[in-house]
């Protein structure tokens, strides 16, 4: 067996066979049973197979796009399990978006944040109440609500205004580490739900803890977008711009310069790094992300409220980051979609499953016992049984390679250009 795998391994043409096989064999079992679950997650894994096929980053990046892009909307569509498959694959992509901005602060920059779903909600919230009549409340011009076309401003406004309560928040904890930073970004979360929570007096702006509703679904090109399966693409297009601006940082003079800090703090600032701006380039461009999706989540959803923005959000995105492996890109991506696949598909398939086993009287289950009381337990025991055996998470992050001989013998400016280029592509 082990012979067959490092045959696979080092050929490259037998790699690429087994591969499209693979995926077409997913593909057409999907089409042909669209209510197959498995089908459906087996066609995802082509992605994690594709990871670590030997093809070029260039041969990866177009495959994934033909499978996200048209592989699985066209064979999962047409059959009634298509929405529901469509707003798994759309609330995967929210996580993953999330989770790359906190893995930028957390794994990146080495800064603990425990209320990274703030930022969330101020995206959210941005879009809510101008898209709502909230805003005519205190809005001196304007006509309000604004249509469904200014989704895609508010876009880039969510992200602005997320970035900036980011470098709110980490002004005050530029000087905290440790377990007083963790206190601190907690209660920053806690605070930012509780004033949405609590805004709707004397001047009514959040509508308090009844939340917003009739919240305006985008428009683009005169159609109403409001449906999983469009806002999946709006997800996937926002998501790819995301993994390529976090690839390219990761890399960058910003991105080497989170990691010193990272590391050491002193020897960091004694190479020349300033702390304080790069501490809140990450808490910034971390939360720009969280407030682009926080736009779409409040588009999507068309009703906010504070319940929809809890400390135990912020812990689930902090676990998948941690699950997937900090500092890792791709281990960051698989720890999202694993943790949120698992909680919204496979787990919830299982409860159904057992449940109308015991409404059909194949078996009686306790009260105590029951598949919804138990589905978290078991989500948090396989988390569990992930820190223990495999602590440095799925993907963990690694340095690229370079070969000396070839910086060396290159001119300064192309032999940085060449290490760069090769980090991107690793």
């Amino acid at each position: 067996m082990k012979t067959l795998l490092l045959r696979i391994q080092e050929n490259k043409m037998l790699q690429a066979v087994l591969f499209a096989l693979y995926v077409i064999v997913t593909s057409a079992s999907l089409y042909l049973a669209q209510k197959s679950v498995t089908a459906f997650l087996l066609l995802l894994g082509s992605l994690l197979l594709l990871y670590y096929t030997g093809f070029t980053t260039k041969v990866k990046w177009a495959i994934g796009l033909l499978v996200m892009f048209v592989l699985l909307p066209v064979t999962a569509s047409g059959g009634p399990a298509y929405e529901s498959y469509m707003e798994v694959a759309t609330l995967v992509g929210i996580y993953v978006a999330m989770a790359l901005g906190l893995n930028i602060v957390v794994g990146f920059a080495g800064l603990l944040d425990l209320g990274f779903v703030a930022f969330f909600a101020v995206g959210a919230y941005t879009y809510g109440i101008f898209t709502t009549a909230q805003a005519s409340n205190f809005m001196p011009f304007g006509h309000y609500p604004l249509s469904g076309g200014s989704f895609w401003v508010f876009i880039f406004i969510g992200c602005f205004i997320a970035a900036l309560f980011g470098v709110l928040l980490g002004i005050p904890v530029l000087r905290v580490k440790g377990d007083y930073l963790a206190i601190v970004t907690l209660g920053f979360g806690e605070i930012i739900r509780i004033v949405f929570n609590n805004l709707d007096k004397p001047l009514n702006i959040t509508n308090g803890a009844m939340g917003l509703a009739s919240i305006k679904p985008p428009v683009l090109f005169g159609f109403v977008l409001n449906n999983s399966s469009q806002f999946y693409f709006i997800v996937l297009v926002i998501l790819l711009f995301v993994i390529f601006a976090v690839k390219r940082l990761e890399y960058s003079k910003i991105g080497r310069s989170w990691k010193a800090v990272r590391e050491n703090e002193i020897a960091a600032q004694a190479m020349g790094i300033h702390l304080v701006r790069t501490k809140l380039l990450a808490f910034a461009i971390g939360a720009s992300f969280s407030g682009m999706m926080g736009v779409v989540f409040a588009a999507k959803q068309t009703f906010i409220d504070p319940t929809s923005f809890t400390m135990q959000e912020s812990i689930t995105i902090l676990v998948m980051v941690i699950l997937g492996g900090m500092g890792s890109v791709p281990g960051v991506i698989l720890g999202a979609a694993f943790m949120t696949i698992l909680n919204l598909q496979v787990l919830t398939e299982m409860t159904n499953w057992l449940n109308q086993l015991s409404l059909n009287g194949i078996f009686t289950i306790p009260d105590a016992l029951s598949p919804a009381k138990m589905q978290r337990f078991i989500f948090g025991g396989i988390l569990v049984l992930f820190a223990l055996y495999r602590p440095q998470g799925l993907i963990p992050a690694k340095n690229p390679k370079f070969d000396e001989e070839e910086l060396k013998a290159a001119p300064p400016a192309a032999g940085k250009a060449a290490a760069e280029e090769k980090a991107f592509g690793a």
